[in-house]
């Protein structure tokens, strides 16, 4: 079950596990805005694990708060050593580009290969995205497998 909101509105810091249901029904209503999003990271995750290689899916910013109307869509993929993006099928292989998945399906992803940073830099490369730009922190979605 995922925690209450801060008084800003926001996920408290950390990663929160989260089913695409309870995902929904906080997050992916409410605004067309927001069900459209929702749209987005279901055809993003779908896209992700076509590829064999997904480790973890992890959401954050606008979408993750209670702002009405998100700007976009954050997510940070995390594949498995074995990831290969020569290998990876055409329409999944747009998401590793961050430009393209910007212009393609409007949302900014971030993506590493696990065994490619030490477990500290992990971590780092994972808080990076829970810290906002004001220096504060927010928390993060993942969606269970």
């Amino acid at each position: 079950m995922l925690p209450a909101a801060t008084a800003t509105g926001e996920l408290p810091p950390g990663i929160h596990p989260a089913a695409w249901d309870e995902i929904e029904k906080r997050f992916g209503r409410g605004s067309e805005a927001r069900v459209r999003a929702f749209g987005r990271l279901r055809l993003l995750h779908e896209l992700a694990i076509r590829t064999g290689c997904l480790a973890r899916f992890l959401v954050f910013g606008s979408f993750v708060s209670g702002v009405p109307e998100p700007r976009d869509v954050d997510v940070a993929l995390v594949m498995t050593e074995d990831f290969r993006l020569e290998e990876t099928g055409r329409e999944s292989r747009t998401l590793f580009s961050h430009p393209d998945a910007e212009a393609r399906f409007g949302a900014s992803v971030f993506w590493v290969r696990q065994g490619l940073l030490p477990e500290d830099g992990m971590r780092k490369f994972l808080a990076t995205w829970q810290m906002k730009r004001d220096g504060t922190l927010r928390g993060m979605l993942e969606v269970k497998p």
